[in-house]
């Protein structure tokens, strides 16, 4: 899925607390701490946004592209959400198998996780059992504003 924002497309900005753009995830989100989402803070969602959605991915698993969190139809005024917080909305299944948050667990060496947030102008009817490949069906054509932060993350 393509994630840089085009001409018609608003820019979104999410942060978090635990690590900047590009720095380290602290052990505490991972498989070898307490396995909980770190907190995360969205800005410029624009007034044209009836949802957000929130895809995070780690595109260097060995098997392809593993998903660990996906979430829709998430209220555009919950911006800001705690560590181990669900962001509201519906959350589908992520790469274990389960709905939530999966923390990161990379069989060895350093991964990326891509922490990608979506303004949408509408809502989308999916089930909870939906997949990444689902909900980015979903979402295509319905967005608005997009943003990342990326983060990695060593056992």
């Amino acid at each position: 899925m393509a994630t840089t924002a085009t001409a018609t497309q608003g820019k979104l900005t999410i942060t978090s607390s635990a690590f900047t753009d590009g720095g380290a995830i602290p052990p505490k989100y991972g498989c070898s701490g307490e396995s909980i989402s770190p907190p995360l803070a969205i800005s410029g969602v624009p007034g044209g946004a009836k949802t957000l959605a929130l895809i995070v991915t780690d595109p260097d698993a060995p098997g392809g592209t593993f998903t660990h969190w996906l979430a829709w139809n998430i209220p555009p005024v919950n911006t800001s959400l705690a560590a181990g917080q669900a962001p509201g909305g519906s959350e589908g299944k992520n790469g274990y198998g389960k709905n939530g948050y999966g923390p990161p667990c990379p069989p060895s060496g350093s991964h990326h996780y891509v922490f990608d947030v979506y303004g949408l102008d509408a809502s989308l009817t999916l089930d909870p059992s939906a997949e990444r490949g689902e909900v980015e069906k979903a979402i295509t054509g319905h967005i608005v504003a997009q943003g990342r932060i990326v983060g990695t993350y060593s056992k």
